[in-house]
């Protein structure tokens, strides 16, 4: 098919390069003269393992090219996807500025019948208002072209997009028509050769799955973080707990890990859309608004971890704090709201200084903290001479460091485990303290733990003795 892509992000970018990949010509759209100057060039806007000689292969080939001119774009595709960015405004609710944009453009530039595919997240009733768009501008043109409006979510995970795209779990279309609902099968026949993934619905129940789908994945972090809270307070483990919980096959063990709170472009901006639209319904939704503020306390809790040790070693301001990671995941180089973010702003608020280093992420860091935080060659030379070890982001190559060669050049011997990657004896061995996140930290932490414990223990037996007594 022929097919037009509007908007080269994530979403639009990893979807063109997957519809080319399996034998559809696209053309990808963008606005911004100099992402497709240099997408022309082979110069990607985004990082994502696999995606550039996906990119190359596809464009020497034919089968994948860029473009800002509309008219070109519209006129050579049946079926036009828009995938532009939706983000929040001041409210929480979504912006559809953009997708009401190249809407217009389409519907100005439509000389016969089209497919208007919307992959972007939008709010329920957005293909509705789409449509009423594009009818409101055919007639101003006197045009009678025939068109249909397809609700298309997209669910890539960063880092791991070209999998998700290639083998998807499910395609959800919300369709009017069969015979849209036929042309979209048709498109993405490919990708489901083995099995039959698709799933046909109305365009509203569709723009619902997506908001619905990462409502429940972000619920589930939010709860194992508050968990994790209580683990601490009670000596338990959320490590073990995560497996005796995820071991039953209702629950499963996906998106079960405590850490420093979730980021990224998808999650906080669709659960404040989500609740958005919950009032504009004038329905109470009380898990979701308890979601982003569990979220929100969460990226609080390491910065205070990191505080509160410091507090008995004259204080954090001019200790040299190592970060690993920025990216609010790893493999991917997407900053957006990451827990990095939040934590290194509050370290140089208390007067630290920040050595952080990413596999990737660090070109887009600069321009937040200037010249406050020093961007480093590696790990290890982000550690030299470090006052503390800061792991935030669980990139690969941070679980197989050389630990021996690290500890001698620090001057505090601790480190934060934002991530529960390391292990309490392996640190400690080391000569290191070690702090996790709901799981046992420093031999302090448990006699802390052991403490509270024993005191409790104590009361209770003291009211069971009077209540004897009565």
């Amino acid at each position: 098919m022929q097919i037009l892509m509007v908007g080269t992000g994530y979403v639009g970018l990893v979807t063109a390069t997957c519809l080319s990949e399996m034998g559809h010509h696209v053309i990808c759209l963008d606005i911004d003269q100099k992402k497709i100057s240099d997408l022309q060039n082979r110069v990607l806007p985004i990082y994502e393992p696999g995606l550039k000689e996906l990119v190359d292969r596809n464009t020497q080939a034919g089968r994948l090219s860029f473009t800002t001119d509309y008219r070109e774009g519209v006129r050579q595709s049946s079926v036009c996807f828009i995938a532009v960015p939706t983000p929040s405004l001041s409210d929480g609710s979504c912006d559809l500025s953009y997708v009401y944009a190249a809407a217009s453009e389409i519907a100005k530039h439509m000389d016969d019948y089209k497919i208007i595919v919307n992959k972007s997240t939008v709010p329920v009733g957005t293909a509705a208002q789409v449509k009423e768009l594009i009818s409101a501008i055919l007639r101003e043109k006197n045009a009678e072209f025939s068109f249909d409006v397809v609700s298309n979510p997209e669910f890539l995970k960063e880092g791991c997009s070209i999998s998700d795209c290639m083998k998807p779990d499910r395609i959800i279309l919300g369709v009017e028509n069969s015979n849209a609902a036929k042309t979209m099968r048709e498109l993405y026949s490919a990708f489901t050769i083995n099995h039959d993934r698709i799933f046909v619905m109305d365009t509203v129940s569709a723009e619902m799955t997506k908001y619905a789908a990462n409502a429940m994945l972000a619920l589930r972090i939010s709860f194992m973080n508050e968990l994790a809270h209580l683990c601490e307070k009670t000596g338990a483990n959320i490590k073990e707990v995560r497996i005796g919980i995820g071991s039953d096959q209702r629950i499963g063990y996906q998106f079960l890990y405590a850490g420093v709170g979730y980021g990224g472009s998808c999650f906080p901006k669709d659960i404040r859309a989500l609740s958005s639209i919950a009032k504009q319904w004038d329905v109470e939704m009380a898990i979701l608004d308890s979601i982003e503020d569990v979220n929100k306390r969460q990226k609080k809790i390491l910065p205070e971890k990191i505080l509160s040790y410091f507090s008995s070693h004259n204080g954090i301001k001019d200790k040299t704090i190592a970060i690993w990671g920025l990216s609010f995941k790893p493999d991917t180089d997407d900053i957006r709201e990451a827990p990095a973010l939040d934590l290194i702003t509050k370290l140089l608020e208390h007067g630290a200084i920040i050595r952080a280093y990413d596999p990737v992420a660090m070109p887009s860091s600069p321009n937040i903290f200037g010249s406050s935080a020093q961007f480093c060659q590696d790990e290890y030379d982000a550690a030299l001479n470090a006052d503390a070890i800061v792991l935030v982001t669980e990139w690969k190559q941070f679980r197989f460091v050389e630990f021996p060669k690290i500890v001698p050049h620090l001057r505090h011997r601790v480190l934060f485990d934002g991530r529960n990657q390391y292990q309490l004896s392996e640190m400690e061995a080391l000569g290191m303290e070690y702090f996790g996140i709901g799981v046992p930290s420093s031999r302090q932490s448990l006699s802390s733990t052991a403490f509270s414990l024993q005191t409790k223990l104590d009361s209770l037996k003291k009211n069971l003795h009077e209540t004897h007594s009565i």
